[in-house]
């Protein structure tokens, strides 16, 4: 209610008129299908309060951005709006006997207060009417995939919703099983999330939080965002200063600043002046991208 409170009165978001939000939250269990749903809903609302968006992209309160608005506009603009960064493969591994054969519950689908998820028995083999993928649970979807998620018109999104619905951390799964069992949308499938993600060494259950000393990798990486931060604001800071160059918390400039690097005032909303982080995105993405048209999705 704060968030919600902070936005209403910000006469900047009041003027542009671009930020929604969900006054009535959904109850969300980590690892659970919950997390799927919030995010078809959040996709059903954009299809119906706004129809000039090209693509959906999911973030947590834990991911940060590395370029700007205006970096991100000037390399999405020109690309296929049909593209569809899921990070994704075939090859499950341990996540068969561990995620995929075993039956758990979320009772955030049918309880007000939070509580985690739970395993019953028994185990399910594994599906032979479509082939499981997996991979980040962080994408960017073209709106033409979101239309089909949501619609689905094969039914193919309700009948892996519902297998899911038992499946554990389905977010890191759902999405790419659904874009990866229809031919339709195989050759639009670029594998990457669009960020930059450390793991530590063996991988745990959560990503190495990043601090300054992995300001330069970030940097390096071309991504777009950047996770999993804590509450470290020097890093924070340090991004805001160096990579998106927005002062005092204020607004990152952009094209759209009719008073310069204040950002007070709205321009020309069209008008996009992107910086160095729209170069290194654009060479990551024109990477990618020639890699996905080469064939190699969904393997």
């Amino acid at each position: 209610m704060e968030l919600a409170s902070w936005v209403e009165k910000d006469p900047m978001f009041a003027k542009v008129g671009n930020v929604y939000m969900i006054m009535k939250a959904n109850m969300v269990t980590y690892r659970g299908p919950t997390m799927v749903s919030n995010t078809l809903h959040a996709c059903a609302i954009l299809l119906k309060r706004n129809k000039d968006w090209d693509w959906f992209i999911n973030l947590s309160a834990s991911d940060y951005p590395l370029v700007t608005q205006d970096d991100l506009l000037s390399t999405f603009r020109d690309l296929n709006r049909d593209w569809n960064f899921v990070e994704h493969t075939s090859q499950l591994g341990w996540k068969e006997d561990q995620r995929a054969m075993p039956l758990m519950i979320d009772p955030g689908l049918y309880e007000n207060k939070k509580s985690d998820i739970f395993w019953v028995q028994p185990d399910r083999p594994l599906p032979t009417a479509f082939k499981l993928f997996t991979g980040s649970a962080w994408m960017v979807l073209s709106r033409s995939f979101v239309e089909y998620c949501i619609w689905g018109w094969d039914n193919l999104p309700r009948t892996l919703l519902m297998y899911y619905t038992n499946f554990v951390s389905s977010p890191e799964g759902y999405f790419q099983t659904v874009i990866c069992n229809v031919p339709e949308f195989i050759p639009t499938v670029v594998n990457h999330d669009m960020h930059f993600i450390s793991w530590d060494n063996p991988p745990k259950q959560h990503p190495h939080v990043l601090n300054i000393s992995d300001t330069t990798n970030m940097t390096k990486s071309g991504a777009a965002f950047a996770r999993k931060f804590n509450q470290d604001t020097s890093v924070l800071d340090l991004i805001d200063s160096e990579l998106l160059h927005r002062p005092n918390g204020s607004f990152t400039p952009g094209g759209w600043c009719k008073d310069g690097p204040s950002c007070s005032e709205v321009g020309k909303p069209t008008r996009v002046k992107p910086g160095p982080g729209g170069k290194r995105l654009r060479r990551l993405v024109n990477k990618l991208v020639r890699s996905a048209q080469n064939g190699n999705q969904c393997q």
